[in-house]
């Protein structure tokens, strides 16, 4: 027998071994493979085979074009776009991925999607990353640090190319695997000490401390407020500043006048009967932020008082129906738009190589809001 031997044997094995192989994943071998011959179309998506002769080009042509790894003139990039209308062909992003290393996806975390002000921001980030051409995969942690801990791995195992994060707290874990990615990492909202990241968050003390100073000015010295969660950086600033209000009024803080909301709105109504049923109950309530603040109406109501002839209520967090609830709330506005924004944008000048190698820490201000849900107490107290 001709070329018998070893080598012979070899390469006839591993000859069929090949072809084996890429005819189990939907090649044809090399020697039956003619690039010059339309070919049927096969069941299954398009493949960019079938772009090249649809649009009479070569392969090389179709890949330079989706790639943009080489200028195509005109006339070909339309008789390739057409083609790629004509017979539907998508782009296989996972092939890519393994290509580049890049999927084109970046992971977004929240504290409570179920918050508007998160919807908000998650709508807009959204918004700058897909018209940058990034998809986005959404989690919401529903405040608890576990699972945002969980939340985090998934995301870095399907390979985001970047990490935005709305903290439901500091949690040593979450710590932990920011340090440990090389993915670029923006924080939203809350920061976490310790983390040298890039984030975008609100000046929360000055904000509260502008809102107490206004309920201050109406004639309020027992003001409760309804705290968010105490190991949350927005919790202990929002607290600070209402304490620095009360102090540079004068009024020493009564601890007695605080609960602890955990940013839900169960336990906004918690605190709120809590408060609202004290001997002598606070003219004013403060929530640190807008789903407290619903839990806070419905014990006023449920407690048969009103507002503000009873108490006034004022809160962190605008949101879209304040304005039409009886009466209407005041508010302090966090710049929702410039918060999404700048934080799929510092992460788009990270993945550019486009960012300053120190952190950027963008600090926004709130804006008070006035409507009617405020007004001077109606009783004498004590200061």
């Amino acid at each position: 027998m001709v070329g018998k031997g070893p080598g012979f044997t070899r390469n006839t094995c591993f000859g069929r071994y090949l072809t084996l192989v890429l005819g189990a994943i939907g090649f044809e071998t090399f020697r039956e493979m003619d690039l010059s011959k339309p070919r049927g179309r096969k069941s299954g998506a398009p493949t960019m085979i079938d772009v090249a002769h649809t649009a009479g080009v070569s392969i090389a042509t179709v890949s330079a074009f989706i790639n943009g790894s080489a200028n195509v003139s005109a006339e070909l990039m339309l008789r390739i776009e057409s083609a790629i209308r004509e017979i539907g062909y998508r782009r296989n992003a996972a092939a890519r991925s393994l290509k580049t290393g890049a999927t084109h996806t970046i992971g977004l975390t929240v504290a409570d999607i179920r918050n508007p002000f998160f919807t908000d921001v998650v709508a807009i980030v959204q918004d700058v990353l897909n018209r940058a051409g990034f998809a986005v995969m959404l989690c919401s942690s529903d405040e608890d640090t576990a699972k945002q801990d969980e939340q985090i791995r998934l995301l870095l195992e399907r390979m985001v190319d970047g990490l935005i994060i709305g903290p439901a707290g500091e949690d040593e874990v979450t710590r932990r695997l920011v340090r440990s990615t090389r993915k670029p990492v923006v924080l939203i909202d809350r920061m976490i000490a310790g983390l040298g990241v890039d984030a975008v968050v609100l000046d929360n003390r000055a904000a509260v401390l502008e809102a107490i100073q206004y309920l201050l000015g109406l004639g309020h010295r027992r003001i409760g407020y309804i705290s968010g969660a105490a190991g949350t950086a927005t919790g202990h600033d929002r607290l600070e500043g209402y304490r620095a209000a009360l102090a540079n009024a004068g009024i020493t803080p009564d601890p007695g006048l605080v609960r602890d909301g955990r940013f839900r709105e169960a336990d906004g109504y918690r605190a709120a009967m809590e408060l609202m049923t004290l001997p002598e109950r606070p003219t004013a309530l403060f929530s640190a932020n807008n789903l407290m603040v619903i839990g806070a109406m419905r014990a006023i109501r449920d407690l048969g008082l009103s507002c503000p002839g009873d108490v006034s209520v004022a809160c962190m967090d605008d949101f879209p129906w304040a304005d039409v609830f009886s009466p209407r709330l005041t508010t302090v506005a966090q710049p929702v738009k410039a918060i999404g924004e700048q934080a799929a944008s510092l992460l788009l000048n990270r993945l550019a190589g486009n960012a300053p190698p120190e952190p950027l820490v963008l600090t926004l201000r709130g804006q008070l809001i006035i409507r009617s849900s405020c007004a001077a107490p109606t009783v004498r107290q004590s200061a």
